[in-house]
């Protein structure tokens, strides 16, 4: 029988199928970071179990570490640092790798991972956080886990999960110039809802996900899991070994030859079947920001804030509704032109050395509007270098941006350092639920072109406007 990419990758790392229904998965590898991995760790060696292979088990600080220059071991957070300090002893004991604060290699779990070779091409990764789905664009099965399930997967190296359904999700056609990969997925979201790939898989393909750079595809996996999918992945390709190729935890020599064979066996068969299948035209995709207090509340940006009238049920309208009340708007409402007062460029998202060209290309030898906060945070120490290198902190420092380290920063907020009460945000991260971004924060999110676009102008900008004089 043909088979999908991920039937390929399950069908090589099942254990056994269990009495209940469940699957007993191998692991590959386990990817901590200090805001759970501490738990995991401690639980695991309170009740006396060891990692069964350290060396598959990776560790780093990026969820709570602040990114202040200068930062150390105390932060916003008022538990933060008992949070750093266990994670470092536990992961010392257990004899883990840990990429610390001070290390060029820290920052955030699924920038760093692709970035040195840790994840691979038909691998199975986990992590105790929702977006380990971005790393699926490296062609291998990630998903988020709970941190007792981490515990398991370090004791076992395998878990119990239940077997996804299938989807595939065909961007066919081309991207209009100042469309990317975040837009691509929102208008996905937004038009099939944010529970649209519940249960399923995705394997997302056609000609303009094959377009995409290996950072794009990893920005468009990463909001999978706002989808509700299980994981988001694409296919490997020549693109996929080039990036790979060199990098620190990559095979090497006859190694590399030998697992270069191997990914190349990862392609969805041509009869393959899904359960279900999304087709959409990426020319009519434009400049995408949310409107709302969910990922699915997105529209293209000449477009205004839906019509309740226009939603398919009362419970739609109603949640509408309080997300309208949340944000300050009402139906009608133009979404350009809509007055900011911060932009994020930062996340897992949205931090990659790709994203803080684009948005440089924009800012360079323009300011941000009087009154803006605005704040870059790459999305790790080797992107903060390699921006460096070419003058990118520079731009943005001009322009009017706090420039820092690497980390989740204010993707989120969790007792840390947050944006202000009814404050509107224009934000390169993936999630706009209510107080993401701090108590009461009012977050729309978009690409890093129009972030930066929209910081230039003070209100939100269709990043067309300076890509076309640029």
């Amino acid at each position: 029988m043909a088979k999908t990419l991920f039937e390929k990758i399950w069908d090589a790392h099942l254990v056994k199928a269990l009495p209940d229904g469940t699957f007993l998965i191998y692991i590959d590898r386990i990817f901590l970071h200090e805001r759970t991995g501490s738990i995991a760790l401690q639980s695991l060696a309170e009740a006396g179990r060891k990692v069964r292979h350290p060396e598959r088990v990776f560790c780093t600080m990026d969820h709570i570490v602040d990114t202040f220059p200068g930062r150390g071991d105390d932060t916003v957070m008022p538990s933060g640092k008992n949070f750093i300090q266990a994670t470092r002893k536990e992961a010392k004991a257990a004899g883990i790798t840990l990429f610390d604060i001070g290390d060029d290699r820290q920052g955030i779990a699924h920038v760093i991972s692709p970035e040195m070779g840790i994840v691979q091409p038909g691998i199975t990764l986990v992590c105790p956080d929702s977006h380990t789905c971005t790393q699926g664009a490296m062609g291998a099965a990630a998903w988020g886990i709970g941190s007792s399930e981490a515990e398991h997967a370090m004791a076992t190296q395998t878990l119990r999960i239940n077997k996804p359904k299938l989807m595939r999700v065909v961007f066919e056609g081309e991207l209009g110039a100042g469309v990317t990969a975040k837009d691509m997925i929102l208008h996905l979201i937004g038009q099939y809802g944010a529970n649209g790939g519940a249960g399923y898989a995705i394997e997302f393909a056609g000609s303009a996900v094959e377009n995409l750079s290996i950072e794009g595809r990893l920005t468009l996996c990463n909001m999978a899991v706002e989808f509700a999918a299980f994981t988001g992945l694409v296919a490997p390709d020549q693109k996929t070994y080039d990036y790979l190729e060199g990098r620190t935890y990559a095979p090497k020599g006859k190694d590399w030859d030998e697992a270069l064979t191997y990914w190349q066996s990862l392609v969805t068969e041509s009869d393959a079947a899904f359960d279900k299948e999304i087709v959409i035209n990426a020319s009519d995709i434009e400049p995408t920001v949310t409107w709302g207090t969910s990922p699915q509340h997105a529209a293209g940006i000449s477009q205004s804030v839906p019509a309740l009238e226009s939603l398919a049920s009362d419970d739609a309208r109603t949640a509408a509704q309080r997300a309208l009340d949340y944000q300050g708007l009402a139906s009608g409402d133009a979404l350009a032109g809509l007055k900011i007062d911060n932009a994020f460029i930062g996340s897992c998202t949205n931090a990659r050395i790709e994203d803080l060209r684009s948005a440089a290309s924009i800012l360079k030898g323009r300011k941000v509007a009087a009154g803006i906060k605005a704040i870059c945070v790459p999305g790790s120490q080797q992107v903060k270098a390699a921006a460096e290198r070419e003058g990118l902190d520079k731009i943005f420092e001009a322009a009017g941006f706090e420039w820092r380290e690497s980390g989740c920063s204010m993707c989120f907020f969790a007792g840390g350092e947050h944006f202000g009460a009814q404050e509107r945000v224009l934000s390169t991260s993936n999630r706009n639920f209510e107080s993401r971004q701090g108590p009461g924060t009012r977050t729309h999110l978009a690409s890093p072109a129009t972030v930066a676009a929209s910081a230039i102008n003070g209100v939100i900008t269709d990043p067309r406007t300076f890509t076309e004089v640029n």
